[in-house]
């Protein structure tokens, strides 16, 4: 038979727990409510109640930490959403079950990262882990507002203090003040974007509160060499003790391809004989396949490699570890750029002065794009304003040709004195 009582503390500590099994004591003022006493004496608030035909028990909470008094009021509570027709403990399963955004970069990760290229694949899931995650990843997928993608990205714009080397030792650190990343806020906001784009196609949430994130004024690096600087950079390549480096910078400044194209070439990529560069699209940005002419300078290059290189290594630039290429050239760079005097040139800068000598060289624009591989004519329109010392060439002609020719003029003064004298 069911036990009924009214339910207030003194009841409830009063009751003795049975060794063989569990009970409820339920509440004569609010219907389903009960106390139930486990056989190992602890005691909780549950409510009873049937919802759609079922019977349903959600649990309310553990005495003594909620009183008889609070698990009433919150008793009467979920009784008035049941009479609404609301089921609370259905709620409370969907919400336990909802998606967090650690589920959402999970997801992100192995379905949409794979297809892009192994650089960007990267560089997306560290935004994702290092920059985002430890703020939001516990965070419902459905309470993330415009204001949190505001309020993130304002973070990451300002920066983050990092650690430096203070020695070149790799060993003594201290830390830098933070630098501004405005950059790095646009493509986490590029990548936020996407991610709820997906979340909407996932039915886990019906907005993107990063649709129309503001987005900060990018700069674009123009640092383009001289020619007496390329010149001291040739000299450091030419004397540097590591050739396979050298070599590296060097067909980056006659390509303009990125270093990492550079680095990952293969022999059989090379057409020596027509003089053409074939580079797969698992090693371009644009995921294409992009076939280039290269000089006779290049080819001498992949054919001093082939004199040099192991039988049977496909790669151009082998690395250290056996079946891979060089991974990274950073420190011979930086001794390259000391050398040099170049300590503001990054590698990627000799693509940007290949471009450079290519429109004092006269090319188009189009020319330009189809030599670096791009995709978009927008990228190439950063070069456009190189363009105006030829154009300032060709403007001139034209004035020279329509001015007009300077003609004889006499003075009218000397003409009468002359006349004068002959008189």
């Amino acid at each position: 038979m069911v036990k009924r009582l009214r339910l207030n503390d003194k009841t409830v500590r009063e009751q003795i727990p049975e060794e063989d099994r569990d009970y409820q004591v339920f509440d004569t003022e609010i219907r389903g409510l009960s106390i139930r006493i486990l056989r190992s004496g602890a005691r909780s608030f549950v409510l009873d109640y049937r919802f759609a035909g079922r019977q349903r028990r959600m649990a309310i909470g553990r005495w003594p930490e909620w009183s008889v008094t609070a698990a009433r009021e919150r008793a009467r509570e979920l009784r008035r959403q049941i009479d609404e027709g609301c089921d609370p403990l259905g709620e409370r399963g969907e919400l336990r079950d909802a998606p967090r955004f650690k589920d959402m970069i999970d997801r992100y990760l192995a379905e949409h990262v794979p297809h892009l290229s192994p650089v960007n694949a990267s560089d997306q899931r560290a935004m994702l882990t290092k920059l985002v995650a430890p703020h939001w990843a516990n965070e419902l997928v459905t309470e993330i507002t415009p204001h949190d993608v505001a309020k993130l990205l304002n973070m990451i714009a300002q920066g983050r203090a990092r650690p430096s080397k203070a020695k070149p030792n790799n060993r003594a650190r201290k830390l830098q003040g933070a630098k501004p990343t405005p950059v790095r806020a646009n493509r986490v906001g590029e990548v936020l974007r996407k991610m709820f784009n997906l979340a909407i196609q996932w039915g886990w949430r019906t907005d993107n509160p990063a649709a129309g994130f503001k987005k900060r004024v990018e700069t674009a690096r123009e640092r383009f060499l001289s020619h007496e600087e390329i010149g001291r950079l040739a000299e450091v390549l030419d004397a540097a003790e590591d050739q396979r480096a050298a070599g590296i910078i060097r067909i980056c400044m006659l390509t303009g391809a990125r270093v990492g194209e550079v680095r990952q070439a293969r022999f059989e990529q090379f057409n020596l004989e027509l003089g053409i560069w074939s580079k797969p699209a698992a090693t371009t940005k644009q995921r294409k396949i992009h076939r280039v002419p290269i000089s006779a300078d290049v080819a001498a290059i992949v054919r001093q490699r082939a004199l040099v290189v192991p039988k049977g290594t496909p790669w151009i630039f082998p690395g250290d570890v056996p079946g891979q290429p060089v991974k990274e050239i950073r420190r011979f760079w930086k001794m390259a750029q000391r050398e040099a005097d170049l300590p503001d040139v990054r590698i990627h800068d000799l693509r940007h002065t290949f471009a450079s000598l290519l429109v004092s060289g006269g090319a188009s624009l189009e020319m330009i794009g189809k030599l670096l591989g791009h995709s978009q004519m927008q990228t190439t329109l950063r070069y456009a304003h190189l363009m105006d010392s030829p154009l300032r060439a060709g403007v001139d002609a034209v004035a020279g040709m329509l001015r007009p020719r300077p003609k004889i003029v006499h003075n009218a003064d000397t003409d009468v004195d002359a006349d004068a004298k002959r008189a």
